[in-house]
């Protein structure tokens, strides 16, 4: 084949693409390749994906008993109220006992978010159960029995363009059906939306979370300067009811956060030094063979230790050179870790202690309510060292006023005091967004989507470019330097064209979220789950363009251009036959997503290898090691929604042109919920500071709506453009109706979203008896006590779970008996001056960790030093070297961790000081479960 092709002139030409098309005597029969290998891709696609699940599932099965802390982590880590039963042993029972746990175990453990990400997934294999059903009963024989387009081969045959022109009556099943599929979509999105806001409403008030400072704190932004004081601000918000209780404003810190940094940076260092020397003590110590002391933990004085351990055996490192920001082997003078680190901790704790001070002394600056005042009271200002950004967190002390203050105007001048943020947690503050004023957030805001829009016609090039590989079988012959993959194995072609496009589009979206995400951050979002939010809008229409547009375009556009240029009276004709041609290459990433995408979460081999490189390479402190062990994993909510969401659309947009998506795409998304009813029960667990409370199923209830809309528009187009077998139109009624069922969809969009809207934040004063600081309000002891939280396994929430006043709960229908179910403690107690931090197998000592704040100010002015936390050991050098920090003014510990004779450390409990418990527990090292 390639010496025919390469003899004619055209090959020996360097002539453009289109014009040896339009030439080349050969290029039908390079379309009609093109097209049958469809087929064999999709066979490729599916016989290395099932391959792959298979494996993995294998895999999963077999390892999973034999690395709990990776599979099963949940079943022994978290504390008794928040365990769940383990997997059963045998071989085979874990898919069923994943069938049959409780979601509503996922919402009580891992917040709303998890729980709602679960529903959407539900709510798609309710959606497209019968869409799959109807549409392969009535449009498989619709486009296939008694119909036959040249070159409509394989998986063709079911496609939109195989209905012949003698037969385009039968376009009036694709119009019913697509009237029929979008009703029911429309009426279960509306239902699912309205149950959505009765469950995030529930959650609001709940006694367990209503009762925390996060849900009675409203961030207020663009303060004008005369209200920048806590007198100010609090007779200003005396009038919604209940009252403020207290006020926090932010301030200018300048450098105080990077000496905050370099503290931290400090401590680091000094946890690894000591327990470096330790190490090094253990083995000189072994190598002399010397008898450890038979007490343990013995204390050797400063002189002891100094002499055990040579200076040229102490850790050092070497410090950057001035104009850089980190060091260089070879390069900078080496110092001794501890010596330094322990200097450089004093040195900014120093700075911190004094900054507070100040910080303290000016924290009732001049504040009143007049205009007039703003002269004298800017020059106060200024004057301060540190002085009150435009922004302040009020806390009331009724749930239902911090919901009316944040939806109250404020001030009568434009965007003062404009912007609020309610459910606010301190470690979710982005804190150095905390000081842009109104029209500054509005540009940021605005050249941020500026860059996004410019980002996405630039990667449009490498996008384009996959799409084309998706069809490289009519692109072989262009060139002379492309003629050999005229010469590849259909079986090859298959597998480049099916299976390569959608890894390397995969591998391409993976790096866009860094980029996104800091575009979402440099718009002036003050808060992390803000930022996740927008960075599901942003990368789910990078997904939307790149991933489904540019791919059908860059795919079916190439097909269908030969014949275009060969006549171009025949270009409507065309594109209704040549467009869903790229419905192949979604099929196969369907499966790619459905088969290995799911039995990869599955084995998670990834996390497995990093979780035992870690540990050998980086255990090498308590903490490290403890972090490593006990930390579980979580997910980004704003990379994992658009990823669900493309595929929503893709399925939906092909729904009637190429229904066999439609079972594909059902099996795809009852494999999605299957893993992450496992991930989130058994594995993940997601931090209560960063839950939104389900803002991310809203958007995402917007997202099927793009899907619908472009199955729509694609209908209404190749309506539009079908001919009959006498060259005139044959479905302009079709098209003329499907352009009214777009109007109507568009219609219902924004009833939807204008009933809602108002609903997805803000409680509603019927509510107001039932929130928190209200008399006669469910106490949060009561509800992590008693009934009202549930208890571990027994309670059952009832099916129809609604109360005297009509308030509408889940109504899941999908639990089962033996299911299991545990209390969502959220991270913060019920006062404002209580601990902030929760976390499995924690106790005081890493409660001071500096990300989370006791209140709502920044961390380097809230946040003591974090103790250095060393690990103890049978000579007694972690001891005295802990000593020898207290006498510096350090704060440090042995609790919970300790060396054994070999070097290796050992953790079974947390605690500065805490020397009580030490042998209770399961002891963890660093070289086996």
């Amino acid at each position: 084949m390639q010496s025919r092709v390469c003899s004619e002139p055209s090959c020996k030409n360097n002539r453009p693409l289109v014009t040896f098309w339009l030439t080349h005597p050969r290029s039908q029969d390079i379309q009609s390749q093109a097209k049958s290998a469809s087929t064999p891709s999709f066979e490729a696609a599916l016989v290395l994906n099932a391959a792959v699940f298979g494996a993995e599932l294998l895999a999963f099965t077999l390892l999973r008993k034999q690395f709990k802390s990776i599979y099963e982590p949940r079943s022994f880590l978290t504390p008794p109220n928040k365990r769940v039963s383990p997997l059963p042993t045998g071989l085979l029972a874990w898919p069923l006992a994943v069938w049959r746990a409780d979601p509503l175990v996922v919402r009580e453990q891992n917040g709303l978010d998890a729980y709602m990400f679960l529903r959407f997934l539900r709510m798609m294999v309710k959606i497209l159960f019968p869409i799959w059903l109807v549409s392969w009963l009535v449009l498989l024989p619709v486009t296939s029995v008694g119909t036959s387009m040249p070159g409509r081969t394989g998986l063709d045959r079911f496609t939109f363009g195989n209905v012949a022109p003698n037969v385009t009556d039968r376009y009036a099943a694709h119009l019913l059906l697509a009237y029929l599929f979008t009703g029911y979509i429309l009426y279960t999105l509306q239902s699912e939306l309205r149950l959505f806001v009765s469950t995030r409403q529930r959650h609001l008030i709940s006694p367990a979370h209503s009762s925390t400072p996060q849900a009675n704190t409203v961030l207020v932004t663009g303060v004008p300067s005369q209200y920048l004081s806590t007198h100010a601000l609090t007779r200003l918000f005396s009038h919604v009811p209940g009252g403020v209780r207290r006020v926090w404003l932010n301030r200018d810190l300048k450098d105080l956060p990077d000496v905050y940094d370099a503290r931290m940076a400090a401590c680091n260092k000094l946890e690894s030094a000591e327990n470096a020397l330790l190490k090094t003590a253990t083995k000189i110590h072994k190598q002399r063979g010397e008898k450890a002391p038979d007490t343990p933990d013995v204390e050797l004085g400063p002189g002891e230790a100094e002499d055990l351990v040579p200076s040229d055996k102490r850790p050092t490192h070497r410090l950057p050179v001035s104009f850089l920001p980190f060091s260089l082997p070879l390069i900078g003078k080496k110092v001794d870790s501890i010596t330094w680190a322990r200097a450089e901790i004093v040195r900014t704790n120093a700075l911190l202690e004094q900054a507070r001070a100040v910080v303290e002394s000016e924290g009732e600056l001049p504040g009143g309510a007049h205009e007039e005042s703003n002269g004298e009271e800017k020059k106060t200002l200024a004057k301060a060292s540190y002085p009150p950004l435009s922004s302040a967190f009020i806390l009331f002390h009724q749930q239902i006023g911090a919901h009316m203050a944040a939806q109250i105007l404020v001030d009568g001048r434009p965007l003062r005091m404009a912007d609020k943020y309610i459910e606010v947690a301190p470690p979710d503050v982005v804190w150095g967004n905390l000081g842009l004023n109104p029209y500054e957030a509005r540009i940021r805001r605005a050249l941020s989507w500026a860059l996004t829009i410019g980002l996405i016609i630039v990667w449009a090039i490498p996008v384009a470019f996959i799409g084309i590989v998706s069809n490289i079988a009519a692109l072989c012959t262009t060139y002379k330097w492309l003629a050999w993959l005229c010469t590849i194995p259909p079986a090859i072609t298959g597998i480049i064209q099916g299976i390569l496009p959608p890894v390397l589009l995969a591998v391409l979206f993976m790096l866009l979220p860094i980029v996104l995400r800091l575009l979402a951050r440099f718009e002036g979002v003050p808060t992390r789950v803000g930022i996740e939010l927008s960075l599901m809008d942003r990368f789910f229409l990078f997904q939307v363009i790149h991933g489904f547009l540019i791919v059908t375009l860059s795919s079916g556009i190439i097909a269908a251009l030969p014949g275009i240029i060969k006549n171009p009276a025949n270009v409507p004709s065309m594109l209704a036959l040549k467009l869903p041609d790229a419905s192949t290459f979604f099929l196969t990433y369907i499966i790619l997503q459905g088969l290995s995408g799911t039995a990869g979460g599955f084995l998670n081999i990834v996390p497995l290898i990093i979780y035992y490189v870690k540990l050998t390479l980086l255990g090498s402190t308590p903490r490290s090691i403890y972090s490593i062990r006990y930390t579980l994993r979580d997910v980004a909510w704003g990379t994992l929604w658009p990823g669900v969401t493309l595929l929503v659309v893709i399925t939906i947009g092909y729904s009637v042109i190429s229904p066999i998506i439609n079972g594909l795409a059902v099996a795809t998304f009852f494999l999605f919920y299957m893993l992450y009813k496992y991930l989130f029960t058994w594995q993940l667990q997601m931090n209560p500071a960063g839950d939104s409370g389900g803002l991310f199923f809203p958007r995402a209830i917007n997202h099927v709506f793009v899907g619908v809309y472009v199955q729509q528009v694609c209908l209404c187009a190749l309506f539009f453009l079908a001919q009959n077998d006498r060259g005139k139109q044959a479905a302009v009624p079709e098209g003329a109706l499907m352009v009214v069922l777009i109007v109507v969809t568009a219609f219902f969009q924004n009833i939807l979203n204008t009933s809602y809207t108002p609903l997805l934040k803000a409680l509603p004063l019927t509510l107001a008896d039932r929130s928190h600081g209200m008399p006669g309000a469910p106490r949060a002891d009561v509800a992590k006590g008693g009934k009202a939280a549930g208890a571990v396994g027994k309670e059952k929430v009832s099916k129809d779970d609604t109360d005297e006043d009509g308030y509408e709960g889940d109504g899941e229908d999908d639990r089962h008996p033996g299911a299991t179910s545990a209390t969502h403690e959220h991270p913060y107690a019920a006062t404002a001056d209580a601990s902030p931090y929760a976390h499995p197998l924690i106790d005081e000592y890493l409660a001071n960790d500096p990300s989370f704040s006791p209140s709502f100010t920044h961390p380097a002015i809230g946040t003591p030093q974090r103790p250095i936390w060393v690990a103890a050991d049978s000579l007694g050098i972690g001891l005295s070297e802990v000593k020898e920090l207290h006498t510096h003014g350090i704060r440090a510990s042995v609790g919970g961790a300790r060396m054994d004779a070999k070097g290796n450390v050992e953790v079974w409990s947390v605690g500065e000081g805490d020397r009580e418990g030490e042998e209770e527990g399961e002891v963890l090292s660093r070289d086996g479960e």
